[in-house]
């Protein structure tokens, strides 16, 4: 049996999605995922901490980019555009290739409490994130946080428009669009 082969921790994921999706996130074990490649648990494990991180596994780089995102921004931008740059850098890891991955991954965490509930602190992090690189560039509170965790919304909103069936715009259109309704709302005329 090969262990170290090329795009192993690409297999168990897809390999990992495919039994959720059929079997569900509970029934599943790791070792089914393993065999299911023709890998032992132990190579699983090498790549994911447990079952779960084949669904979460990443996270450090999305909130890295929210980071990247709002440092990118101009020097006089708004708390606003600084969050309208950092969503646009993460939409960037959203491209038209992760669509179906993401749609079944989301089915998956829907359908399970535990998993959704981490989605939601996924979603916390990413406000918590943003909200210390709005300090960082000097935008006090209470707008940091507001901005931030409007940011967080505004990206969760657009995500879940991006996985619909009849979707076909991209993440960066979505965003765009969702941002502008954001914006049309806050400030009306």
């Amino acid at each position: 049996m090969v262990r170290w082969e090329p795009g192993t921790k690409e297999r168990l994921r897809a390999a990992a999605l495919e039994l959720f999706a059929a079997h569900g996130f509970e029934q599943t074990t790791a070792a089914e995922i393993a065999q299911s490649v023709g890998l032992t648990e132990r190579t699983f494990f090498r790549h994911f901490g447990d079952k779960r991180e084949v669904l979460f596994d990443g996270q450090a780089d999305y909130l890295q980019a929210y980071t990247d995102g709002v440092g990118a921004a101009r020097e006089d931008a708004s708390a606003f555009e600084m969050i309208s740059s950092a969503l646009a850098a993460v939409a960037e890891r959203f491209g038209e290739d992760r669509r179906p991955y993401s749609r079944i991954r989301k089915q998956i965490i829907d359908a399970n409490p535990a998993l959704a509930e981490r989605e939601l602190h996924k979603r916390s992090e990413a406000a918590a994130t943003l909200a210390a690189a709005l300090h960082a560039r000097g935008v006090t509170e209470p707008t940091a946080t507001l901005a931030a965790e409007s940011g967080a919304t505004a990206f969760g909103i657009a995500f879940t428009q991006w996985v619909r069936a009849d979707e076909t715009r991209t993440m960066a259109q979505i965003i765009d669009d969702v941002l502008a309704q954001l914006r049309s709302f806050a400030v009306p005329g």
